[in-house]
């Protein structure tokens, strides 16, 4: 269960920094041949290394940081049409995928209580 969870969380931040380059860079600029944007990217490289190593205080603060780009998606899937609301979708979906995985990985990993 634990390696479960410790997989999904890698995979779902992984897809979900591809998503934002992608996103920002060649399927949907905000401006034709990407904009600044693309650097929303830079936080989630913050937390890779430590969720790679399956630390558990790296998932708890990456669990609260990922809300952030839930909100975003959410935001830009109602404001936005075409690609740019299906990708916003993506990102809402890897990000819920996301924060699922950290919060349960960090309960499994807690030390007993006595």
């Amino acid at each position: 269960m634990i390696r479960n969870l410790y997989l999904t969380a890698c995979v779902s931040l992984i897809a979900l920094i591809f998503l934002c380059l992608a996103w920002e860079l060649r399927l949907a600029p905000i401006q034709p041949g990407g904009s600044w944007l693309v650097l929303k990217c830079m936080p989630l490289l913050a937390p890779l290394f430590g969720i790679l190593n399956g630390r558990r205080y790296t998932y708890q603060w990456s669990s609260m940081m990922i809300l952030l780009y839930f909100t975003e998606g959410v935001v830009r899937a109602t404001t936005e049409a075409g690609t740019s609301q299906w990708l916003a979708i993506a990102e809402t979906l890897l990000s819920l995928i996301f924060f699922g995985a950290t919060v349960a990985y960090s309960r499994l990993t807690r030390a007993p209580a006595d």
